[in-house]
């Protein structure tokens, strides 16, 4: 579903006349998606990472490294974390989507400018969490509120390469509506 869901955000990307970079593998990781848009005298740059799943998400962070190697616990967990495992745990994620050296010079060979880091999920089982997540700066999208963007009318760009897909997923919106 991740990547599906990578789809539906780059349209919604390219809709709003960002150009968008998908999929960027850089070492060991990736980057879901980089978007840039001319608004004018500056560009405006976008780091995203979606997360998705059809079931609700237990966690989107793993547990802090430091825990897993103390406890003997996954990395992801389901178990009830303490503020402080979240606190943790969201900023070793945030270092690792956003703040690796490699991702940072990528970033800045690109455009030597300001990201903003913005995170997109769907169905979480823990919103305090996403509380987390805004208070270190990450922009949070849900899922459905792009989806309902994309079915407004407006948009500089009709449709991109996404179109069928978002059209599908409209598609089965308005038939439940129905």
């Amino acid at each position: 579903m991740a990547l599906l869901a990578e789809e539906i955000v780059e349209e919604w990307l390219n809709r709003q006349g960002y150009f968008t970079i998908r999929g960027i593998v850089v070492g060991a990781y990736e980057i879901d998606l980089l978007a840039m848009k001319v608004c004018e005298n500056t560009i405006e740059c976008r780091h995203i990472e979606v997360t998705a799943s059809m079931r609700p998400m237990s966690y989107i962070s793993d547990l802090p490294k430091e825990t897993i190697k103390r406890t003997g616990r996954s990395p992801k967990s389901p178990t009830q974390r303490t503020s402080e495992e979240l606190m943790v745990g969201i900023s070793e994620w945030i270092e690792k989507k956003y703040n690796l050296p490699k991702k940072n010079k990528l970033r800045q060979s690109l455009y030597p400018g300001k990201w903003s880091y913005e995170l997109v999920v769907h169905k979480i089982l823990h919103p305090e969490e996403l509380d987390l997540f805004r208070q270190a700066g990450i922009k949070v999208f849900t899922l459905t509120d792009i989806v309902i963007e994309l079915a407004r009318k407006g948009t500089i760009i009709g449709r991109a390469s996404g179109a069928s897909l978002v059209d599908l997923v409209l598609l089965k919106a308005d038939s439940l509506l129905e």
